[in-house]
């Protein structure tokens, strides 16, 4: 297993730990993470967009004009798609665009995610934040110390409001639990944050 340094709040250095080579030293498998992320940008569109056929639009119930005799192009309804307000051919209608993913492609997916994460330098190990109050100062000093830059997804072993109300006012910041690792989180993340108990639930739940 591979070792790691845990930082302090103040940024120091407060020993080590060690990381489950299950799930931070596998080889990436660039076409089941693509698979995975996929899926995951897939099942969050809503899909209820949604446009009227003719046979939906509104009037339309009565020829424009007589068939013959005008000398213009004999026309049935007002609803058809080629006049104004008249009804969409092809268009969008609700559905869904869930893609099935299997839950062991899924975790061989997070875990090539966090293994080339950990590779990159892009993994913190903290013993924890000790917030005392909700500051976002006091937040922003912590992720300094830490040399945490860009977007950070912080990763806690359990609910914390300290944390969570801290980092609310920081666009750069997104709180998850560790139970709660997705892929598309973790690659968007330039930084990641885990703190000890976080870790050890993570190795718990997907190791």
């Amino acid at each position: 297993m591979a070792k790691t340094t845990i930082l302090k709040p103040t940024g120091e250095k407060g020993g080590s730990v060690e990381l489950a080579d299950s799930l931070f030293g596998v080889t990436p498998n660039m076409a089941v993470i693509h698979q995975t992320a996929t899926a995951q940008l897939a099942g969050r569109r809503h899909g209820t967009a949604d446009t009227l056929t003719r046979g939906e639009v509104a009037g339309g119930g009565r020829k424009p004009w007589r068939q013959k005799g005008t000398g213009r192009a004999r026309q049935g309804s007002r609803s058809a798609p080629h006049w104004k307000g008249g009804g969409v051919v092809f268009g969008p209608h609700p559905r869904q665009y869930d893609v099935k993913v299997n839950d062991k492609v899924r975790r061989q997916a997070l875990r090539g995610a966090l293994s080339a994460k950990q590779s990159d330098g892009a993994l913190r190990i903290v013993a924890g934040f000790e917030l005392d109050a909700m500051k976002t100062r006091s937040m922003v000093e912590r992720l300094a110390g830490w040399k945490a830059e860009g977007k950070v997804l912080v990763v806690l072993a359990a609910r914390d409001a300290n944390v969570e109300r801290s980092s609310s006012n920081l666009r750069q910041v997104r709180i998850i639990l560790a139970d709660s690792l997705n892929v598309i989180d973790v690659l968007e993340a330039d930084t990641i944050v885990f703190t000890v108990d976080a870790l050890k639930r993570a190795s718990e739940v997907y190791a």
